[in-house]
């Protein structure tokens, strides 16, 4: 069985990514295979992992896994814990007796009731939370009131939240490329330090990590004042840590770390082949943990593709949920556009959202830049938008078509030289000619153009960045070994070059 499993994984990895792996069907079991009903069943180590599964990847269980146990009509039923196996149509109910360590109200957001607006309450402080800041009070004298302990946190607050208060929930477009990570941000919000601990978001520049982070740590302040908050860049973080060094108070800079309720880091990609910060990094994280306080991370790329970083620390990131965020696509483009829009009260027709959108393909934050410039031409000229207008201001945008040209020039020379065609390598399909296509696709995309992994791998069967790199390596590897190969790689760059 376990076979059959390291196999479909192996097929999963090459067509979804090893991201969607490691973060969903690594930790799912195998459990039992009835070749006379056809019937399989996979054990998930949470509702939560199950739900996901049956939801975003079914049609890919009954693909590959039906072609590997030669089951025409395969029936998937799914077991977590203890529970009985359920069928995987009834499986998004989420039954009523669920761990109280799985958030029910993040479940329900996949389910579509995140569309309405989640009515709040102040939750209690947390057993620990509680007596840190009875400790606090005794110092200062005997108190019991609540006004007293926010008092008396407010004193080491001030210097710990650095959050921007305009970084909020409501603020953030929720679309397809980022519904996961928003509702795992959610759910943290709702149960701090008891699920997704430690939670990992990753994505491409300016898609919105930051912004979900600064708004974990407003909810969860305002949900409860008391809550000891700090958001911190890995730049700030390794200079301060520096600072510390240099005037021998590393553990003046330990101790304030280790007094957070909920610690955010974003970049840390960057601690990259810094040994010392890392060290210091793993021993707050470890203890951070050890006290179920809430961690919470951002980088550019899934945990074990960060080069320079320890094997303990890349452990560690995905002992809980791993989230990533994609770039939106034209409708969540637009929908941003909009919100924007109406946060600067600017005027924008939807004939002008929609160019601006489908101009701009690498990020929300130049999303947001297009839009100011229009909106700054129409303030100087006195006039309101227009989609003439906004053509004119945005007339360098066109360079981003420049970029699509020249993938399109390099997949056609690869298509032809390999005898395939265009839409077969940007298929599924993993004929060895076209799969080999493929990775020399990626390859040469990257070392001939300057668009980024993802708008590779966007403009490729919108593949992840991840799936890009695997590629590529792939090709490195074989350039070292083979030196046909590498002659038959330099004749392609010329006639791409010549195209």
């Amino acid at each position: 069985m376990q076979v059959i499993w390291d196999e479909f994984l192996k097929i999963i990895k090459e067509e979804a990514g090893s991201q969607i792996v490691e973060t969903w069907f690594k930790a799912v079991i195998l459990q039992d295979w009835n070749p006379t009903t056809q019937q399989v069943i996979l054990k998930a180590p949470n509702q939560f992992v199950r739900t996901w599964i049956q939801e975003h990847y079914e049609p890919l269980l009954k693909m590959h896994l039906g072609r590997l146990l030669h089951a025409h009509h395969l029936k998937i039923f799914f077991t977590c814990k203890d529970s009985a196996p359920t069928d995987e149509r009834k499986e998004t109910i989420i039954p009523a007796a669920v761990d109280k360590r799985e958030n029910s109200t993040f479940l329900s957001y996949l389910s579509g009731l995140h569309n309405q607006k989640a009515h709040y309450t102040q939750p209690a402080p947390t057993q620990q939370a509680t007596q840190t800041s009875a400790i606090t009070v005794q110092q200062t004298g005997p108190a019991t009131s609540t006004d007293l302990i926010i008092k008396e946190r407010k004193k080491i607050k001030q210097a710990l939240d650095n959050l921007n208060e305009n970084y909020t929930f409501e603020s953030f477009v929720v679309g397809p490329s980022n519904s996961l990570a928003h509702a795992a941000a959610f759910a943290i919000c709702e149960n701090l330090g008891k699920v997704y601990n430690p939670c990992f978001i990753y994505g491409g520049t300016g898609l919105g990590k930051t912004h979900l982070l600064h708004a974990i740590g407003n909810e969860v302040r305002r949900r409860n004042p008391a809550s000891l908050v700090r958001y911190e860049t890995s730049d700030h973080f390794i200079n301060e840590f520096i600072n510390s060094i240099r005037f021998d108070r590393s553990h003046q800079f330990r101790e304030k770390y280790l007094k957070i309720d909920l610690l955010l880091v974003d970049d840390i990609q960057f601690l990259s082949n810094k040994e010392q910060t890392q060290e210091m990094f793993f021993h707050i994280f470890n203890a951070l943990y050890e006290k179920n306080k809430q961690i919470i991370l951002s980088s550019d790329t899934f945990p074990k593709e960060i080069k320079g970083l320890q094997s303990r620390i890349k452990s560690r990131m995905e002992w809980g949920l791993v989230a990533d965020i994609q770039t939106p696509d034209l409708e969540t483009k637009i929908a941003i556009l909009k919100k924007k829009a109406f946060c600067h009260a600017i005027e924008l027709p939807d004939d002008v959202a929609d160019f601006i959108a489908s101009r701009v393909q690498s990020n929300i934050r130049e999303l947001e830049g297009a839009l100011i410039r229009v909106s700054a031409f129409a303030g100087l000229i006195n006039k309101p938008i227009c989609l003439e207008m906004a053509r004119k201001v945005l007339l360098n945008l066109n360079e981003k078509k420049k970029e699509g040209i020249v993938l399109d020039n390099i997949m056609k020379v690869i298509a032809k030289d390999y005898d395939v065609s265009v839409n077969d390598i940007k298929s599924k399909k993993r004929l060895k000619n076209i799969a080999n296509a493929r990775q020399i696709a990626f390859y040469l995309m990257k070392k001939l153009s300057h668009c980024s992994l993802q708008s590779i791998g966007s403009f490729i069967g919108g593949r992840d960045h991840s799936t890009v790199i695997h590629a590529i390596n792939k090709v490195e590897d074989s350039l070292a070994k083979d030196t046909a190969f590498k002659k038959k790689l330099q004749t392609l760059e010329q006639k791409i070059l010549m195209y």
